[in-house]
């Protein structure tokens, strides 16, 4: 397994592959992505426990979208059943997975936590009834936690991005894939860095276009309705690129990667 050194131009080619790829299978990919989320909300609902298990699996369905992405890309149909491809190989293949994602279930508690002792002590209760005004809006966002959070998160972010695909198709272990996902980031960061760019601007775009239609169509109303599930297709299209910032990030000859082709 060997790093791959990539120009910073290369970025807005992943945001473009991921979108192209996308739009060769909407309905597919969108799909994965949903099932995914749902997943996610059902175990939510169970106290503490099923949202640490809902972060658990994060990496493993992150090689599902990954493997998804790949089959849209070479012209195939992604199945449902691509979304476990984490755990089709035995034990064997899911328990590092496993590990990584508790690994990283961990690291998010503790973010969290710190998150928290920086916030300010006195924090608002929202109920149902009460009134989202823009300051409160703008101390969530920009508020001393949120800034410590998003501080703390983009070495994170950086361990964890190819942890996932190097642990499952290249067979590395949960903590050395940590560093070499670290690594493969720096050694890129001009074309992450384009990459997150271009995908800020999509969103914003997509926000500003949303927006437009729904002003158009009945204003807040219509613009309530629409938002959502917008912004899930375009998650769910950013999520398509992440394969093709792992795929020209390593060289895959002669790995497992290689293999399943």
């Amino acid at each position: 397994m060997r790093l791959h050194p990539v120009p910073a131009s290369q970025g807005l080619s992943w945001v473009k592959l991921g979108a192209r790829t996308f739009f060769r299978q909407p309905l597919a990919m969108a799909g994965l992505f949903f099932m995914f989320m749902a997943v996610v909300s059902v175990l939510s609902v169970i106290p503490v426990l099923g949202s640490l298990l809902a972060i658990t699996l994060v990496p493993a369905a992150t090689i599902g979208l990954m493997a998804a992405s790949r089959e849209a890309h070479e012209g195939r149909f992604p199945m449902p059943a691509l979304l476990i491809t984490a755990f089709r190989g035995g034990m064997d293949k899911a328990r590092p997975m496993l590990v990584l994602g508790a690994i990283y279930a961990v690291v998010l508690t503790v973010l969290m936590g710190l998150a928290t002792l920086a916030a300010p002590s006195e924090v608002p209760a929202i109920g149902p009834d009460t009134e989202i005004t823009p300051d409160m809006l703008r101390e969530a966002m920009f508020g001393p936690g949120m800034l410590v959070m998003m501080l703390l998160y983009i070495p994170v972010l950086m361990a964890f991005w190819h942890a996932p695909a190097l642990v499952h198709w290249h067979g590395i272990s949960p903590v050395k894939s940590l560093f070499f996902s670290a690594l493969a980031c720096w050694r890129n960061k001009g074309a992450m860095l384009a990459y997150g760019a271009g995908w800020v601007g999509v969103f914003l775009l997509g926000g500003l276009t949303i927006s437009f239609l729904a002003t158009l169509m009945g204003g807040a109303q219509a613009l309530a309705m629409f938002m959502y599930p917008a912004v899930l297709l375009l998650a769910a299209m950013f999520h398509t690129s992440v394969y093709f910032t792992f795929r020209d990030s390593f060289d895959t000859a002669g790995d497992a990667l290689a293999d399943e082709r």
